[in-house]
Parts: C-alpha cells; structure tokens; sequence
C-alpha cells in the first residue's frame, strides 16, 4: 500500500514538473496562457470584404499580407495594394514566391512596431476588380507579448522528473526486496 501512495505521489510530482506554469507547446506557445491569447503572438490583422479577404502579419521587418477570394480561398495574386496608417500611404510589393504583398516601408513599420491599436485601411486592385478594405492591427507592449518573466531552458523539468522517477524506482526496489525477506523466512 505503501509503494502504490509514494507511485502515486511521485507521479504528481512528475507531472508537476512537466507541465508546470510557463510551459510552451511544440510551437513555443504558452500551455497556461488565456485562452483569448492562444493565437500567435505577433501582432496580426484580419478583415474581409465581400470580395476579399485579408490576413497581414508584422514580423521579420515586414508587414507580410495574403489575399484570397472571400467566396472561395483562392489566392489573388499579382494586384496592387497600397496600405494607409494616418499620413502614411504606402505601396507593397508582390512576392510571386510566397503569394504575399509585403510593406518595408521604415516608415510605416516604425509607426505600426508601435505598442496600441492602429487602424489601416488597405486599397486593393486586381485586374479590373478594387476594394477597400480597413482593419485594426493590434501591438501589444513587449513585456506583455514578447518577453518572459520565466527562463525558457528546458533541462530542469526533466531533471526533477528524473530525480522523482529514480526515487520511485529505489523505492519499488527495497520495497520488494523487504517483501522477498519476509516471504521466505
């Protein structure tokens, strides 16, 4: 009875250690997260028209956005998008490699890196079709998205589980061996 308590204590212990807060997913997303900020952590826009839909995100010096038909997913490739961000007009390129327009404007990407809510409106031609398209891409402050207030090495958790499964195993091990004793004697 002894041995089943200290499996079972040492289990929890385990799995304490495995998945405690500030553990990460496969991903490196936070398992103890809310779950309103389980999506990606960087900053990312989404709007959508009859006609099109869009979906941009800010990383990597660029502000990278994909376009595709809102009826069928299909991408719309080699348009022309110009963003706008208060005096700020800009126009994006097409990267026929990844099928995204992608803003570099210092600019723009200085005033959008920003910490807040930042309404873009987006003018979108392809062929003989246009849109406008507006959207909010929200920043949040480093501390809150980006930085940690844990360390992300990930050697001590599997250390203390295999502290914990070692002691479980001696344990196991001079119980039975007790057990053998005092069955032969």
């Amino acid at each position: 009875m002894k041995t089943l308590i200290f499996f079972f204590a040492a289990m929890l212990a385990m799995s304490q250690a495995v998945a405690g807060p500030g553990a990460h997913g496969p991903n490196g997303e936070h398992l103890d997260a809310p779950a309103a900020s389980t999506g990606a952590a960087l900053p990312r826009i989404e709007t959508f028209t009859e006609a099109f839909e869009l979906v941009g995100q800010l990383s990597g010096g660029e502000l990278s956005i994909m376009i595709d038909r809102y009826e069928t997913n299909e991408p719309v490739l080699n348009g022309v998008l110009e963003v706008q961000y208060k005096n700020l007009k800009v126009k994006a390129s097409f990267h026929a490699d990844m099928g995204d327009y992608a803003v570099d404007d210092p600019a723009l990407l200085a005033a959008l890196s920003k910490p807040g809510a930042h309404p873009l409106l987006f003018t979108f031609v392809a062929g003989e079709e246009s849109d406008l398209l507006e959207g909010t891409l929200q920043v949040v402050e480093a501390a809150e998205g980006l930085d940690h207030d844990h360390p992300h090495s990930s050697w001590w958790p599997w250390l203390l589980a295999a502290v914990a499964a070692a002691v479980l195993a001696v344990a196991v091990f001079v119980v039975r061996r007790r057990q053998r004793k005092g069955a032969g004697a």
